[in-house]
C-alpha cells in the first residue's frame, strides 16, 4: 500500500489549505453545513449505541464504542468532501505560513465554515435526533443529558481549553494521516484510531459540542442553558485552534517546509587540495610559463 511520507504530506497539506482559503463565502457556508451535519451523525450514532452500556459493567469499554462510531463523522467529511472547521484551523494556517493563503482569507474560511458547522449541527440536533424521537427514550436521554451537562456545566474553563487542545492535536492528526493515504481504505483507517482516541478520553471538539449541548436543551435538560452553550464552545474554540496550528500546522511546517541548509563538507584524509579544478601536479608535457 503506497502512501505520502510526511514531507509529501506537508505539501499536500499546504495545496488543499491553499484551496479552502479561496472557496467562496457561499460555498464555505454549505460545505460547513454538510460537515456540521456529518459530525452530528456521527455523535447520535455514539449516543444510541453506548446508551445501555452502564459504566459499572463495561467501565471503559462504553468509551470506546462511543469513540468507534463516533468516527463515522469525520469519515464523511473526509471521503464525502465538506469543511470542517477543527480540520481547517490546521490545513488553512499551513498554507498561510508558507505565503500560499493570506490571513484575511484564513478568517473569511473559518467565519462561514463556522457559521455553516453550526447550523448543520443544530439542523440534526433538532430535527432528526430530537422532533424524530430518535433520542427520547429513556436510555437515550439519560446518555445525552449526562454528555451535554459534564461538557456545559462540570468542567472548568481551563479544563475545557486543554481537552480541547488535545482533542484538535487528534483530529488533526486524522486529516493529516488521511492525506497521506492513497486510497479509501487507508484513509478511513488513518481516521479511526485518533477519533476513537481523543472521544475515549473525553476530549471536546467544538462541532461536536454543537451538537451534544443544543441536542440536550432542545430535549429539556433543566440545568443546561443557551449561556453554557455559548461558554462551552468558545472554550473550545480556542482550545481546538491551539490544538490544530500549534501542534499539526506550526510543527510539521518547522519541520518539513523550511528551506534545507546545506553544511559545507569537511575534507577527509588524504585529499589532496585542487587548484580551479586541476590537481595542482605538473605531469610531463605541461607547458610553462616563466614571467622575468
Amino acid at each position: 500500500m503506497s502512501f505520502k511520507d510526511p514531507k509529501a504530506i506537508t505539501e499536500a497539506g499546504t495545496q488543499k489549505g491553499a484551496e479552502k482559503a479561496r472557496l467562496s463565502w457561499d460555498k464555505s457556508l454549505v460545505a460547513g453545513f454538510l460537515a456540521g451535519a456529518y459530525i452530528a451523525f456521527g455523535a447520535l450514532v455514539a449516543i444510541t449505541v453506548s446508551a445501555g452500556m452502564r459504566p459499572e459493567i463495561w467501565g471503559g469499554v462504553q468509551t470506546f464504542f462511543t469513540g468507534a462510531v463516533f468516527s463515522l463523522g469525520l469519515i464523511l467529511v473526509v471521503i464525502a468532501g465538506s469543511e470542517l472547521l477543527t480540520g481547517n484551523m490546521a490545513l488553512v494556517p499551513l498554507a498561510a505560513f508558507r505565503e500560499r493563503a493570506k490571513f484575511k482569507d484564513l478568517a473569511h474560511n473559518f467565519a462561514f465554515v463556522l457559521l455553516g458547522n453550526l447550523l448543520g449541527s443544530l439542523f440534526v440536533a433538532y430535527f432528526l435526533a430530537i422532533e424524530s424521537g430518535v433520542l427520547m427514550t429513556e436510555m437515550n436521554l439519560e446518555r445525552l443529558e449526562g454528555l451535554a451537562h459534564k461538557k456545559a456545566v462540570e468542567e472548568t474553563e481551563w479544563q475545557i481549553f486543554l481537552r480541547a487542545v488535545g482533542c484538535n492535536w487528534l483530529v488533526c492528526l486524522a486529516v493529516w494521516m488521511a492525506l497521506a493515504a492513497e486510497d479509501v481504505a487507508g484513509k478511513i483507517l488513518a481516521i479511526f484510531f485518533p477519533i476513537m482516541a481523543f472521544v475515549a478520553l473525553g476530549f471536546d471538539h467544538v462541532v461536536a459540542n454543537m451538537f451534544f449541548i443544543p441536542a440536550a436543551i432542545f430535549a429539556g435538560a433543566d440545568d443546561i442553558s443557551w449561556w453554557d452553550a455559548l461558554h462551552n464552545w468558545l472554550f473550545a474554540f480556542g482550545g481546538n485552534l491551539v490544538g490544530a496550528a500549534v501542534f499539526v500546522a506550526g510543527a510539521y511546517w518547522y519541520l518539513y517546509a523550511q528551506p534545507e541548509e546545506t553544511q559545507p563538507q569537511e575534507p577527509q584524509p588524504g585529499d589532496e587540495p585542487a587548484t580551479n579544478g586541476d590537481s595542482g601536479r605538473f605531469e610531463p608535457g605541461d607547458r610553462q610559463t616563466v614571467t622575468r
